[in-house]
């Protein structure tokens, strides 16, 4: 299968000029694409996860990405998609973010591939050489007024206002295309569907420049959910690639609680099995879809994929502890990614305590009368243990790591307790 024929399967090819031209020149040898990455934040989250796995897809085909991380255009803000103009951050801020995005492409992408190596690319280098008068004279000629409001990236705006910095965003992209097609022989442009306007004039840059090469655009389409909401956040706010900010357990639960509605459309576009592999697991999802088979192994692929196996294997035994309630076995590093959310008491003492106060005391229990009831009912477990004495004592010797205890009341409503 062609990479467009696969892109085209997992509904991926969203927009693309001169489909049949581009074939072509992907099927007669190594194609050189990019994509941008503006540094907006200290790390990418998992709405540009997408465009990373189309490049390594990509270069899995045979054809070599550039990965472009926009420490130049990070500086300006870009209109598309945005209802507002974006908060223009200081340059020491947007350098140390691009580092931090460079690092982080290099986990996707294989810069040691003998025949197509990956590169990462700023467009800093270049746009901060540029005069003023220079940029105007030999690039800014190229666009009309007309043209640019035209697109929809900064036609959305006009209502609500741009500045003549975001409105110049659309040149400054273009230039890059251009500069990459001049230096690295760059023919291909991808970006989500937003970037089209963006895109396509990139293309009419390269053409009014008098390159003999042709350059292709493709775009990848925004992901939403079946219910219309917006993909890419959870109730504890957006899924960063991050581990240190968002935890492999919690980027494992995005995925595992994926809506039914949704799983095999995201089986195609964050994984890299086989046509074969996914049409069997939607076979046996549409047969068992109880057995959230489909989920298990979307959460599977993705969480490997982006922090590794190690890292996997340890967000399911976190979760599979927390399903037996089986949580002595975890390491205090397991505990603090898997009750990062869950509610917490830290104890300033750590002299022994009575369980029946220590309920109280972490509000686990509203008082001493509930909190004996509960003990007396087996509501109250200890680091999986269920602890019926109303004379129980927490001591040293319970926590974990000397660091810890878990405490469940009833079947799900945990509390961590910090020594």
């Amino acid at each position: 299968m062609s990479i467009l024929n696969d892109l085209e399967f997992r509904g991926l090819l969203h927009q693309v000029t001169d489909r049949e031209g581009l074939e072509k020149e992907l099927e007669s040898g190594m194609v050189t694409l990019y994509c941008g990455f503006d540094p907006t934040a200290d790390s990418l989250h998992i709405g540009n996860l997408l465009p990373i796995l189309t490049l390594k897809r990509f270069q899995l085909a045979g054809h070599q990405p550039l990965a472009l991380v926009g420490g130049g255009t990070g500086l300006i803000g870009d209109p598309s998609g945005k209802k507002a103009e974006r908060t223009l951050n200081e340059q020491e801020t947007v350098v140390n973010w691009s580092n931090k995005i460079k690092d982080q492409l290099s986990r996707f992408l294989d810069f040691n591939a003998e025949n197509n190596p990956a590169k990462t690319v700023n467009n800093y280098d270049w746009l901060s050489e540029l005069s003023v008068i220079g940029f105007l004279r030999d690039v800014g000629k190229n666009f009309s007024i007309n043209y640019m409001l035209a697109k929809d990236s900064v036609n959305t705006r006009l209502d609500a206002g741009i500045s003549f910095t975001e409105f110049s965003y659309m040149i400054l992209q273009s230039y890059d295309f251009l500069n990459l097609h001049q230096k690295e022989n760059c023919k291909l442009q991808i970006g989500g569907s937003d970037q089209w306007g963006n895109i396509t004039a990139g293309m009419e840059l390269i053409r009014r420049s008098g390159e003999e090469e042709k350059a292709f655009g493709m775009t990848i389409p925004l992901i939403t959910k079946a219910d219309g909401t917006k993909f890419g956040k959870s109730e504890s706010g957006t899924i960063w690639l991050d581990a240190d900010k968002t935890t492999p357990y919690e980027f494992y639960q995005f995925w595992v609680n994926t809506a039914d509605a949704d799983v095999m459309n995201m089986l195609k576009y964050f994984t890299f099995l086989s046509q074969e592999e996914i049409l069997a697991l939607e076979e046996s999802f549409q047969s068992a879809p109880e057995k959230r088979e489909a989920q298990k192994a979307l959460a599977r692929e993705v969480t490997t994929l982006v922090h590794g196996e190690q890292a996997y294997e340890q967000a399911l035994k976190i979760t599979e502890a927390l399903f037996s309630g089986n949580v002595s076995e975890l390491t205090g590093t397991e505990i603090e990614q898997g009750f990062k959310e869950f509610p917490s008491h830290v104890m300033e003492s750590g002299d022994d305590v009575l369980l029946v106060d220590l309920l109280v005391a972490a509000k686990v229990s509203p008082s001493k009368r509930q909190a004996r009831e509960d003990i007396t009912n087996g509501a109250i477990s200890v680091n999986g243990e269920r602890l019926t004495s109303l004379d129980a004592i927490i001591s040293a010797s319970d926590r974990i790591e000397d660091k810890f205890v878990l405490i469940r009341r009833g079947k799900k409503k945990y509390t961590l307790i910090r020594f």
